[in-house]
Parts: structure tokens; sequence; C-alpha cells
């Protein structure tokens, strides 16, 4: 089937300074400006790439590496919650220490080179109990989330607390504090006070007073110092709005709150259909209702599911495609700005007097929510293909950030069920763009596309594309595409970066699942070598020149591009392992392989330090072992449904941590240290994953319990006693555990006599 677009009319539309309640200057110069259409950095388009990771969630050992990985996936700036509860668990007692170190997180952040966004409430939510707003203030003669001077005064003392913490670390002041987030969802969403849940059920003020809470809240987050170069609030769900805050939007195609309180079947969503975001009068198929002229402002988001945490009722495995599908489709329907919700997931503190924090739905403790960093940093499938699309971004965002998008004809009025239209969109400034292409759709299984073509018709030609596509795979490929003055007419690949090495350009390539990955150049251009990835190949490289000028081009499959980091010196790292920096060697490798194989681009080592590696093209193969551990697991069942784990004394010598790995049968698992629980799960069918490293001591054996809750069949309770007396009775109750083992975390240090150490900075 021919599907054809004209994009001949489009061209960048007229853009315009938002003023300064939404840019900023630094101490050293540096500007940050929103127009109506991007954010500008120095003058220039830029599209940021942010992560929410919450610092009260992770133990402090785990921040440096948290951020790392952040960083090297491409994320470039931090979002994180201030839970008030976590801060203030009794009133008056602040606590800033430990994992409730705000100062010390910021610090971090700024240490590696990442922005942050401030969401300081007071309401959060994030399946925090109450929404983060402490138990005390549920007795008090006010209604929260008003504009009460009696709350405000509260408000202001939060505000006050948090401005302490991060004096002179805002972005006006040099740091790394570009934005913060008022309240979350006023207007749209509240949560159960879980004093109550389960009685009266009764539920935290949602509000009522629009604008004039929000600017409230801004007046006081200035007086506590709070001075970032814009201030943020979320806009979907007819959340209230402010023109002097910049709305942010999002998206999740997994919503476990539909089954809070039903059953059934989770529909397929309109989070995988493509629409344009930024036109005023378009027709959208979600629930995207601004209240504002979409033209007026820039289409960003804080909130695209990059994961999601199962709830009691809705317990499932993501499929990790659905999160790079769902930024390729937040960028071709105009956005300018994408956010993850969650990027690193953690674990929740234990509140005043051993209360669990997170509200009533969720895991008592675990805050995993499958994101594509996990709960104890392990590297997920969304994590390594996500990378392929920030790569494309810090190196051609500034070129996508002015065009508009353009859909073919229905695009807006396909059904999210029907899995037949083949689903695309461009970003174009009518010369030349990105055809963006998406097979992914959530609750529903898409069929492989087989030579399906796509004509664009631009003002700079006519554009042919052949779209061969693996089920759940997305796409974004180039035409009329400047390569340092070479021009490539069109793609079969998707753009990764551009990197000079030693003077040399480089321009890398991925080729997405079930594509040819062909290449077609503009008049006059050479080619030397085959402009395509050929077939059973992981890498392939060749050269263009036009006249002087010479690109090579890195043409990776979709397996090895998965792999791909960025080092400082401009060369190319791949590996399964996640690369960490060390100031005093050159790099880390975290992972749980034992024996790893290392890629680079160009060679970056010596040739006798090269493993023999068949297929690997123009990369060199290295090989790094550490010594493999073996380590020992005591499992005893001591009484229905409970176990004890006892691990064996050193055994943490030689690793950088270690990750108990459970596979069961039942309802909810729960690990105890002695009297404390330190994790729990909802069984899902995975196997369930938690970190020991904070808990192993430093000398003697580790012994934890294991406790699994059946799953019950045929459940009633039985209430007939005159005496009030109630018991539980059950058809089949069903808690099995299948299996206990131990997964060594390694670390492996590259460094190596004559290594110079900058190759391989990242």
């Amino acid at each position: 089937m021919l599907h054809t677009i004209d994009v001949r009319h489009c061209a960048p539309e007229p853009v315009y300074a938002l003023g300064p309640d939404f840019s900023g200057v630094s101490p050293s110069g540096e500007t940050l400006s929103f127009n109506n259409y991007f954010l500008e950095r120095n003058g220039r388009p830029f599209i940021p790439v942010s992560g929410e990771c919450h610092f009260s969630r992770l133990d402090p050992y785990r921040w440096e590496d948290a951020l790392v990985r952040m960083r090297m996936g491409g994320i470039n700036v931090v979002a994180t919650y201030v839970f008030w509860n976590h801060v203030e668990g009794a009133e008056g007692e602040f606590d800033f220490t430990g994992r409730r170190d705000l100062r010390r997180f910021v610090e971090l952040c700024d240490r590696h080179g990442l922005y942050v966004i401030l969401r300081v409430g007071p309401f959060c939510h994030g399946e925090v109990r109450n929404g983060g707003l402490p138990d005390w203030l549920y007795g008090k003669p006010f209604e929260v989330r008003t504009t009460d001077p009696a709350f405000l005064g509260h408000v202001r003392r939060l505000y006050g607390e948090i401005g302490r913490q991060v004096k002179g670390l805002c972005f006006r002041d040099g740091g790394p504090v570009i934005g913060v987030q008022l309240d979350n969802e006023y207007m749209h969403s509240s949560a159960p006070w879980e004093m109550t849940a389960g009685v009266s059920d009764e539920w935290v003020n949602t509000g009522s007073e629009g604008e004039a809470y929000i600017l409230a809240l801004r007046e006081i987050a200035l007086d506590c110092g709070l001075t970032p170069a814009f201030f943020t609030g979320t806009a979907w769900g007819g959340a209230a709005y402010s023109p002097r805050v910049l709305p942010l939007w999002g998206g999740y195609p997994y919503r476990p709150w539909l089954f809070y309180d039903r059953d059934g079947e989770h529909p397929a969503t309109e989070e995988y259909l493509y629409e344009d975001y930024h036109r005023d009068g378009a027709t959208w198929a979600d629930d995207f209702a601004p209240a504002y002229p979409p033209s007026q402002r820039p289409y960003a988001c804080c909130e695209m599911g990059g994961g999601m945490m199962c709830s009691y009722r809705y317990r499932f495995r993501l499929p990790f495609e659905s999160v790079d599908a769902l930024a390729n489709v937040k960028l071709g329907s105009g956005c300018n700005f994408i956010g993850y919700y969650m990027f690193h997931g953690g674990t929740n503190p234990i509140g005043p007097g051993g209360i669990f924090m997170n509200e009533g739905q969720v895991p008592k403790r675990s805050y995993d929510y499958q994101a594509a960093l996990g709960e104890f940093g392990q590297l997920r499938e969304s994590y390594r293909r996500l990378k392929c699309i920030h790569h494309f971004l810090h190196s051609f965002g500034e070129r996508l950030a002015p065009m508009v998008t353009a859909l073919p004809e229905g695009a807006s009025e396909i059904d999210p069920s029907d899995t037949v239209p083949l689903r695309f969109a461009l970003r174009t400034d009518g010369e030349g763009g990105f055809l963006f292409v998406n097979n992914f759709q959530d609750h529903r299984d898409m069929p492989a596309r087989r030579h399906e073509a796509v004509r664009v018709r631009a003002r700079g030609g006519v554009y042919d594309f052949d779209i061969s596509l693996a089920s759940g795979e997305n796409a974004m490929l180039p035409f009329a595409f400047d390569m340092d003055g070479i021009r490539l007419s069109q793609a079969g690949a998707q753009p990764l970066l551009r990197t000079v090495i030693d003077g040399r350009v480089t321009y890398a390539f991925m080729v997405p699942e079930g594509m040819g990955g062909t290449f077609c150049f503009g008049d006059g251009v050479a080619i030397e070598g085959e402009a395509s990835l050929p077939r059973g190949s992981e890498a392939h490289r060749f050269t263009v020149t036009k006249g002087e000028r010479a690109v090579d081009v890195l043409v990776l499959s979709r397996a090895m591009a998965n792999r791909l980091y960025r080092l400082k010196s401009g060369g190319l790292l791949f590996t399964d392992a996640a690369p960490l920096e060390d100031p005093d060697c050159a790099l880390r490798l975290e992972t749980t392989l034992a024996d790893n194989t290392l890629y680079t681009y160009p060679t970056c080592l010596p040739e006798t330090a090269r493993t023999p590696q068949a297929d690997c093209g123009p990369l060199a193969a290295y090989r790094f072992c550490a010594v493999p551990r073996d380590i020992p697991l005591r499992v005893v069942n001591t009484a229905p449904r409970r176990w004890t784990v006892t691990l064996p004394a050193g055994t943490t010598a030689g690793l950088k941590d270690i990750r108990l790995r459970i596979d069961y049968t039942g309802d909810i698992g729960m690990l105890f240290l002695g009297n404390d629980m330190i994790n729990d799960n909802f069984c899902n069918g995975d196997t369930w994953e938690v970190g020991l490293r904070e808990y192993l001591p430093q000398a003697g054996a580790l012994t934890l319990t294991l406790v699994i809750t059946p799953l019950r069949q045929g459940r009633r309770i039985n209430a007939d006693s005159p005496m009030a007396a109630k018991s539980e009775q059950a058809e089949a109750a069903v808690a099995a555990l299948s299996e206990v083992r131990v997964q060594p975390v390694y670390e492996i240090l590259i460094c190596r006599a004559g290594l110079d150490k900058s190759v391989f900075r990242f």
C-alpha cells in the first residue's frame, strides 16, 4: 500500500520569547529561555531529556552511580520529588540527613553536569502515603491545598527549609536547579488519607482555587530562595493553569488506577497514535485539552511512562519496547521536552513510628516501577533502547526542535485497537526532516510490516520509503539530511549521532529491526564501500565524499546500537555492562557477568589486548574478566509459606553488590531482616530482585526471612459467630517458592599500563 504525504507547504513556526518568567541567566552567562515552541540554551534550540529519580527512595550509597547511569543513558535533567512527609514526618522536625539529604543529592547532580527540576509539592502523589502530605496535617483546623493562610504558613515553612537546603544551587545562582514544580495535578487528582483508608476512605482535597493557589505557591517559593529559570505545573486532566508557569504533559499506556475499584480488561490506549500537539484547532484523540492555545506554549512532557508499578489489582510485566516507542510518538507529535516517570526506581524509607510510606494500592516499600533503571540499578532493555533516541536528540535536537509536525490524513481517527493502519508522522521544515514510524501498541500485538510504501513530497524532491518493521519496533528516518555539506537524500536507518575523532567526522546510524538499512545520497557524492548494513553484520562502515569533504558512516544493528555509549574523546564504546566513571581509573564496568566483551570505535587499546571476534567489522573487541563468584545459599522452609535465607560471611568480598533473585507463586512476597521489612513485591510472574549491599554486615552471615502470602481461590469471610468472630475460608491457597539464587554484581576496573585514560572519559 502506498501512503502519500505532501509537506511542501510546511515551514518552521514563528517563535517568540515567553519572557522573564520562562528564562534565566547564570552568573557564568549561561542562558536558558523558552519561546513558544522550544527551549533555547545560549540562544540555540535545545531539547532536554528529563528522568525522574527520587533521592529519598534510594540509599545514598547508590546516588552517584545512579546519576552517572542516568547521564550515560542520555538524561541531562533529573526530576525529583521532595516528599513533605519524608522530610517532616513529625511536625516541626525536619530531617535532611542520610537518604533525605537533598543538598548532597543536588550537588552530585551538579558534579555530573545534570540539571535538576525540584517537584516541591506540597502535594506530590508519586504513590506516597497521603500523596506526600504528613499525617499530622489531617487534624489541623484548615483544609490542605487551599490559600488558607494557616495552610500556606506550613507550606512557607516547608519551602523555607527546601530553600535553605539548595541555597546557592538554583540556576540564577550558578547551580543546576533550572525548574521548580508547584504542587502536582492540582484540581485534577488526589490520594487517600491512609489513616482512614479502608474505613471512611477519605481523600486529600483535590483543590478548587485554580491559578490563585498556584501563584500563591510561586510567590512563597521565590520568597524562600527558590529561584530557578522557570516554574512548572502538570497540565493534564484539567489541572489548574497559570500563564506564568510552564505546563507539562505526559502519557501512560499502562494504567493501574483503572482497576483500583473494578476488574476487567485493560483497553488499548491512544498513547501510540501520532497527533499534532502544537497546532491550534487540531483534533486530539486523548485528553489533551489545554487551557491555552497550543501554539502559545511548547509541547513539553514531564511524565511519559518510563515504566509502571504493579498495583494490587493490576499486575503485569511491562513490555520494555513500549518506552522508546512512546518517546518516538511524542517527538513525532511535536514534543520538544521529553521527561520520563520513572527513569530510576527506588525503595521507600520507613516513616515515624515504623509506618510504611507508600499508599495502599502498591507495595509497602518497593517502588521499582519496572523503570529503565531498576530499584537497585538494574539496566533494563528500555534503558538500552532509549539511548538510541537520546543520542539522536543530543546530536540532532537542534535541527529537530524548530520542525513542525505533519500528519497523514486520518491519523487522529485511528482506533488504538486497529492494528492494520501504518502509523507515521513527520517533523519537517518543508525541505527535509524525519519520518517517524511506530509499530507498537499497548495491549495489542502489532503485525510486522512488510514493504509498505510512504511517499514524501517536499520542496527538495520526492522521497519514497520502503517500510519494513518488526512488531513492536519504531524508527526515525531522515530525508534531505545534511552531513557536513554532504546530502543524504534518505535512509532506511535511524541517525544516532555525529562525532569527531582525531579530526575526522563520523555519523552513526542504527538499523531498526526489519529494515534494510539502505542509504541514498545526492548527486556528486562518491561512496567507498557498501552503503547499507550487510546481512548478518552487527556493524559496518563506509565513506562518502564530495569534493574535499569526507564523512565516515558507521551503520549498526539494533542490538549493537543498544550497547552504544559515547566517550568524551569522541570515541564510541559498546557494552552490555554499565560503564561508570572512577576518579582514579579511566573506566569502571558494573556487570552481572564475570566474562565481558567490550567493543570500541575506533581502536582504543593496543593490538595485544584485542579479542578475535567474528563479524564486528570496524569495531575492535576486547575481553575483560572478573574472578567468577559462586555464592552458596541456604534456604530453609521453617513454617507454612515462610523460609529463612542465609548468606555466608564474606559474601560481598570483591563484589560491587549482590542481588537476591526470587521466583515464586503467590500473592505478595515480603523479605525481612530481623523485624524490618526491607522489600516487598506483588507477584506478576517476573523474577523479584532485591539488592542487599546496604544490609550486608562487614563480617558474619546474613539471615533473612522470606514470607509469601497465598493467592486464595474461592475466598470468603465467615462472620456467622454470635461473638463477632471472623475467619477466612478458601477453596485453595497457592504460595510456592520455586527458586532463590544470588546474582553477583562485579566491578571491573579498566586501567592498563600505558593506556591514555582520557580515551575512556565520559
